[in-house]
């Protein structure tokens, strides 16, 4: 005979009075959840209570029950009944659903109340997803939906982003084929067909991070950090019909733009506006280009512009902004900061100083007459209008014929150009060099690594000669040093000329460089020095000796290392075999700029330095780039980027030496070697951390 299967019977079900009922010290919840019983309550006052309670009957000290029954597990929800009473919003004898144990059962009350809560299953992210969907299709709104569920809008708003992923991804999610980290990437574009592209693509690959997959479906966008976006605005795009993504489980500063054709057209339709207002103003033409070139203005000749007085109500503006920054001083001199309000006042009272100080400047219009205007893009994402630039046919005829009247070069070797031409201009912070970059990208190699592409090495060094510079005017006794040095060099090693002082400066320019230097560091710092001294050179060159032997020797020595610095070269060249300097010379200088930068201690990531893939990565070859993730992040680095094809390694190289202070060899300085390789050592061992964000 077969053997009978014993039936399960269930515990009896039954409505209890919630006076009747009592918290057990058997239930094993401790420590609050993340899930208030305040919201709990609210809750249930809404929807009712949908789940019963565990119970089981009190017996006194004969074994009988006594109408009491103790609640070992669904404590969180007696508390919230409990709270309901309290608040009157239930009697205190509405009867509670309650599944009953009966007296004495072998399960402990523990066992029951453990049960509970460890036998539950989280809902999946999807379910919840279509659970979100199908309440708002019937008519519930994201901020609705939320206050049911106790969640923040941004979650809800999340979960329903999920609507705009292919239903294909959706299936391979919930057949656990990707994680819901690389679900949630995919949800910044509208494009199923893109989408599924992607996983096609970066599941047959072993690096399938979702920042691989947002990086892809963004390739073709522009951030909206970008300085075109913060010139025209992300209003006037949209409002353009300029389509954007947005990814709302991760930073995005803003989202990605979708059409740069739209975008490139509102930048250059806004500088034409702007450049048609300042044609307006007198001048002979205006040039408009979203970046103009390093040194775009050296062919030209800069008329001189008066600075435009304050006005009273101004002087009397600016009188009482100084006031109320003396005073906030003042009162929390003794405190180690500022609370944040006060932070945030003294910001605002210093930016306020700073646009009445920088007074802008009107012209004569005779010169406007003959002088152009330059309009174009700062690399903040500011208008920049550079005027007062003379070509040299249109400078006046008499000014020619007075200075080869008087007999005179205007100090020889450009030492010398007039009172406001002599110091060179370094610039503005366009974001883009005049020639674009050239196809010099290193040739793969097979063996071994050769030396770097010959306009690579400029652009290098071009940056490490202005870092140079800028180093070189904070210190001016390195600066009276080097002069010394030159002229001793000059007395008893050369043949001395026939001036009464053989002894100038010629401005070494830098016509090839990277796009991201005319913004740098010591750039700018160049650019403000140099329009402080322009600003106190006297009219004429007797004026300027005078001038000068009046300054105090601070003054003196300030001023001779920013006019030395110009004459710095640090520069790499490729030499013709004929032409009248060897590679040898070039050598030779750039050993001594070796010196000069140790004795100054250049530290080129401090300048502002960090390699990306426009002025290094992707100029270069595989193995370069591996060799330099090696040296800055480890070998565990490589390995993860080491299967990626160029142009992504570049990028995921450019992430990972985001922050490490890796140079290249062209940009190290000797002294400072030895301290990098053991940063670079501490670095390697952040790397899992680093590769994982």
């Amino acid at each position: 005979m077969a053997t009978a299967i014993p039936k399960i019977t269930l515990s009896s079900s039954r409505d209890i009075p919630f006076n009747r009922l009592v918290l057990s010290q058997s239930n094993v919840r401790r420590v609050k959840s993340s899930l208030s019983i305040e919201e709990l309550a609210r809750d249930i006052e809404r929807r009712g209570l949908l789940q019963s309670l565990n119970v089981r009957p009190v017996l006194d000290d004969t074994g009988a029950e006594t109408g009491t029954y103790e609640v070992p597990a669904g404590g969180r929800r007696f508390r919230a009944l409990e709270l309901l009473v309290k608040q009157k919003k239930l009697a205190k004898t509405a009867p509670v659903p309650c599944v009953v144990r009966e007296a004495g059962s072998a399960i402990f009350a523990e066992d029951d109340s453990l049960a509970e809560n460890v036998q539950r299953v989280a809902l999946h992210p999807l379910d919840q997803f279509r659970a979100f969907r199908d309440m708002l299709e019937k008519g519930m709104s994201e901020e609705e939906i939320a206050a049911a569920f106790f969640v923040a809008p941004a979650v809800v708003r999340q979960r329903l982003r999920l609507m705009t992923v292919s239903d294909k991804l959706l299936e391979i999610y919930e057949q656990d084929g990707m994680k819901l980290e690389q679900l949630m990437a995919f949800s910044i574009s509208d494009d199923h067909a893109r989408q599924e592209q992607v996983w096609d693509i970066v599941s047959q690959s072993h690096n399938r991070e979702p920042y691989v997959i947002r990086r892809m479906l963004t390739e073709k966008t522009v951030r909206a950090s970008d300085c075109r976006v913060r010139f025209v605005g992300l209003d006037t795009y949209l409002a353009a019909g300029g389509p954007i993504m947005r990814d709302l489980f991760e930073a995005d500063d803003g989202g990605w733009l979708q059409d740069p054709a739209i975008l490139d057209r509102l930048v250059m339709e806004k500088l034409q506006e702007a450049a048609e207002q300042v044609r307006a103003e007198g001048w002979k033409w205006v040039e408009t280009a979203l970046s103009f070139p390093w040194g775009h203005t050296r062919q030209f000749v800069e008329i001189d512009g008066t600075e435009v007085p304050l006005t009273n109500e101004e002087t009397a503006r600016l009188e009482a902004l100084r006031a109320e920054q003396e005073t906030i001083e003042a009162e929390y001199a003794q405190a180690d900061e500022y609370p944040d309000e006060v932070d945030a006042r003294l910001g605002e009272i210093e930016q306020a100083i700073l646009a009445l100080e920088e007074r802008p400047l009107a012209f004569d219009p005779a010169d406007m007459a003959r002088a152009g205007v330059f309009v174009s893009l700062a690399s903040d994402g500011t208008l920049q209008v550079e005027r007062g630039f003379v070509l040299p046919e249109d400078m006046p005829a008499e000014r020619e014929e007075t200075d080869d009247a008087d007999g005179s070069d205007e100090y020889a070797h450009g030492a010398y150009d007039g009172p406001n031409e002599r110091i060179a201009d370094y610039g503005s912070d366009e974001g883009a060099v005049g020639d674009s970059i050239a196809a010099d990208v290193e040739p793969e190699e097979e063996d071994g690594i050769k030396p770097l592409p010959d306009r690579l090495l400029s652009e290098l060094t071009a940056w490490r000669t202005l870092a140079l510079r800028d180093a070189f005017v904070g210190n001016p006794h390195i600066a009276l040093t080097e002069l010394l040095h030159t002229l001793v060099r000059d007395v008893y090693w050369q043949t001395p000329g026939a001036d009464c002082l053989e002894a100038y400066v010629r401005e070494i320019s830098l016509p090839v460089h990277s796009p991201d230097m005319p913004g740098s560091v010591p750039a700018h710092a160049l650019r403000q020095r140099n329009e402080g001294w322009k600003h106190d050179l006297p009219e004429d060159e007797d004026a300027l000796w005078r001038w000068i032997d009046g300054l105090d020797d601070a003054s003196r020595m300030a001023l001779l290392a920013h006019c030395l610095s110009f004459g710095i070269n640090a520069l790499y060249e490729r030499m013709p075999s004929y032409g009248a300097v060897s590679q040898r010379s070039v050598s030779e200088r750039l050993k001594r700029a070796d010196r000069l930068a140790a004795a100054l201690s250049l530290d080129l990531v401090e300048a502002g330095w960090q390699p990306t893939v426009e002025n290094y990565l992707g100029r270069v070859t595989k193995a370069r780039i591996l060799q330099a993730v090696r040296e800055a992040r480890g070998d565990e680095a490589v390995e993860r980027i080491a299967h990626l094809k160029k142009p992504d390694m570049a990028r995921e190289a450019e992430r990972l030496l985001e922050g490490s202070g890796w140079l290249p060899e062209a940009l190290r300085t000797a002294r400072l070697a030895d301290q990098a390789l053991v940063e670079t050592v501490t670095a390697s061992e952040d790397v899992e951390a680093i590769a994982a964000e």
